[in-house]
């Protein structure tokens, strides 16, 4: 039965047109009779019979023309079926449940199971369910793979009324009252996606070797002997980058150019940089293991900017200690290596350079403000001092930046603060240095190099003049455009690198006993009474500050703990839990004391003090985040698990914050990372 319809618009109105035109006849007719009777009689007979077959075309020809436009209309549709049911691009329809109402010929042709499609389509192509369907007017886009072909498949969303019934294709399979379809395009995009990739793999990387100990590893070894080493480091680096078929350039006796195509890069992931081990294990009688920094730029939009990548990468390679590789693509930065602890260079080179550009910067600013981290330490704080003394022998106002002082902290600060010699605005707080730090500032940031642990990130902004100086490795996270930078991972404390500098300023520099009792104090905690990380400059740092008056007696007193922290540690280690049979991890519920992440600190060191404990985990909650202080001795890199967890630190002495969670939560995630790294070998 065919479709009933009405005429409408412009084909309705052109049919009662005669109808129309017989009202302007009639009134002809009516002017001529006025004019003469018998000429409108005749004139009367033609309107008439006009009238007759106006009426008899309109109601007797209409339903015939009706039906043979919609007879049209249907022909039109069933063309337009026919050209959807045998386009190339598959083409689906699915009800919201996402079962298969009908596809046309290629769509058909693609999928194995039309049985399973019509239960649901999820059933033959698993990227395509209810979940990822479109739920407004935006067009829903996924990416799938199926018989070994990618596909970029459209999902649109489409309301629909009551369909006709010559629609037959769909009529059988809509449910009564379903009006939501989708409607679902397939382009096969296998051909393009073998072209990106084949482009991607194609891409240049650039990268640089550097040798991190050269000096020192040639000292360590007979002179004759020395070109051999040279010669088999030399070799170990070619051989691997042939491999990859490599161009490997040296540009100096210890770096090394080098250029590859991306499709290799994963190889070299995957064996986690196999060459840092292997130039380690050269050995012809050197007492000094050599060691290498690699870096990497990938994906810069041309080949001088993922040069600078790489640079950027050997540089923070070079900053977190050296022998490890550092990829560094646009902001993402991944870390590989960096477990061997690093030997401390006997030389104070550095130091003498750093201290003399450190003067000129001083001299050519008229205030100096000095900044730590957040919740500051005594090395923090030491290290302020002794950059706070150098301003002042240098003639220039200085300022010390510190918003909460800690237990620890207190009994140093308050000695400077009850001598008269001091300024009374000698330490200020955020707000008090936000109006003093200007475009003539020079601001100096010690024991930190990340900005958002800094005492008041916000001063950061103030002034374009930034001087950093760290012993802690560096992150992803830097502070940008320092005019001078000193990060030192191999020193004891930044009260350490800071009294080296000193003793390069001049100018009759002498340090005041107090103040020496800060810097010697910062020592002592980072180093755990000269336990961990010390080397022959840590001690002659120490020598320095002891001919400068610093006191050990006074000292020892001003770090004692009261009985409650005590008890509270060894509640900690009571409690603690050994885990992977090496790894000793507890809590430490320190809330009610002043100072709780100092007391989580003081529980990991004496973890270590187990027999067979390789690394200790200490959760201390507070300020609505749970702290975990990290420690080890020589065996575990602490440092890149913490960082792992968003932190950081030294391979020995490490540290993380994590929000939003609980002292259980963190410990299964901190558990969690100690499986991951064990299974993949990182550990």
């Amino acid at each position: 039965m065919k479709t009933k319809g009405k005429l409408r618009g412009s084909l309705k109105s052109y049919l009662r047109l005669p109808l129309m035109l017989s009202v302007l006849l009639i009134i002809m007719d009516l002017s001529i009779f006025c004019v003469d009777r018998e000429a409108g009689l005749l004139m009367t007979g033609y309107v008439i019979v006009y009238l007759v077959i106006s009426v008899s075309i309109f109601f007797y020809k209409n339903a015939k023309i009706n039906s043979d436009l919609v007879d049209f209309a249907l022909s039109y549709g069933q063309v337009q079926k026919q050209l959807v049911k045998e386009m190339a691009l598959p083409y689906a329809i699915l009800d919201s449940e996402g079962r298969l109402l009908w596809g046309n010929d290629e769509f058909m042709s693609i999928i194995e199971h039309e049985s399973s499609a019509r239960r649901n389509i999820a059933n033959v192509l698993p990227g395509i369910h209810q979940e990822a369907f479109p739920r407004d007017a935006q067009d829903e886009e996924v990416n799938i793979t199926y018989q070994d072909a990618d596909y970029r498949v459209i999902m649109r969303r489409i309301i629909v009324g009551d369909f006709e019934e010559s629609e037959d294709y769909l009529v059988d399979n809509i449910s009564e009252g379903q009006n939501i379809l989708i409607a679902m395009y397939m382009f096969d995009e296998t051909e393009k996606n073998a072209y990106m990739k084949e482009n991607k793999d194609q891409r240049m990387i650039a990268g640089l070797v550097y040798i991190d100990n050269y000096e020192e590893a040639l000292e360590s070894i007979d002179e004759v002997r020395r070109s051999l080493l040279i010669a088999l480091i030399d070799r170990k680096i070619n051989k691997y980058f042939q491999n990859i078929d490599a161009l490997v350039k040296k540009l100096e006796k210890d770096k090394y150019l080098l250029i590859f195509k991306q499709k290799y890069l994963n190889e070299l992931q995957a064996s986690r940089f196999s060459l840092l081990d292997e130039v380690k294990a050269v050995n012809i009688g050197n007492d000094m293991a050599v060691t290498i920094s690699i870096g990497l730029g990938v994906n810069g939009e041309n080949y001088a900017r993922s040069y600078e990548f790489a640079r950027a990468a050997i540089d923070l390679a070079l900053g977190r200690g050296g022998d490890q590789a550092v990829v560094k693509e646009g902001e993402k930065i991944v870390y590989y290596g960096g477990k061997s602890v690093q030997m401390q260079k006997t030389t104070r080179v550095k130091a003498r350079v750093k201290a003399h550009a450190l003067k000129e910067l001083v001299e050519a600013k008229d205030k100096v403000v000095i900044m730590g981290h957040s919740i500051g330490d005594v090395d923090s704080f030491g290290a302020a001092i002794g950059i706070y003394r150098i301003a002042k022998t240098l003639g220039k106002k200085a300022n010390i930046v510190i918003n909460d002082v800690t237990k620890t902290v207190r009994p140093i600060l308050k000695r400077f603060t009850e001598v008269a010699d001091y300024e009374s605005d000698m330490f200020v707080n955020g707000l008090q240095a936000k109006e003093i730090v200007d475009a003539n500032t020079l601001l100096v940031v010690v024991d930190v190099n990340r900005p958002s642990y800094t005492e008041c990130p916000e001063l950061l902004g103030l002034t374009k003049t930034i001087v950093v100086f760290d012993h802690h490795r560096q992150t992803g996270e830097s502070i940008e455009n320092a005019v001078l930078s000193y990060i030192e991972p191999y020193a004891s404390s930044t009260c350490e690198m800071v009294a080296e500098m000193l003793q390069y300023i001049g100018d009759g520099l002498r340090l005041r006993s107090i103040e020496s009792d800060a810097l010697y104090s910062g020592i002592i905690i980072d180093t755990d009474n000269f336990q961990t990380k010390t080397g022959v400059r840590t001690f002659e740092a120490a020598a320095f500050l002891r001919r400068n008056g610093a006191d050990i007696t006074k000292i020892r007193k001003s770090l004692r703990s009261d009985v409650d922290e005590y008890q509270v540690r060894a509640a900690a280690v009571r409690d603690v839990e050994v885990y992977l049979d090496v790894f000793a991890i507890t809590g430490c519920n320190a809330q009610n004391t002043e100072s709780p992440t100092v007391v989580g600190a003081q529980v990991a060191n004496e973890l270590l003090n187990i027999n067979n404990i390789k690394a200790s985990f200490v959760l201390t909650e507070f300020a609505g985040k749970v702290y975990i202080s990290a420690r080890s001795i020589d065996e575990v890199n602490v440092q890149i698990i913490m960082e792992q967890l968003g932190g950081g630190g030294h391979m020995s002495v490490a540290g993380a914050q994590l929000v939003n969670v609980s002292v259980e939560e963190a410990r299964d995630i901190l558990k969690e990372t100690l499986d991951k790294m064990k299974k993949e070998g990182e550990l």
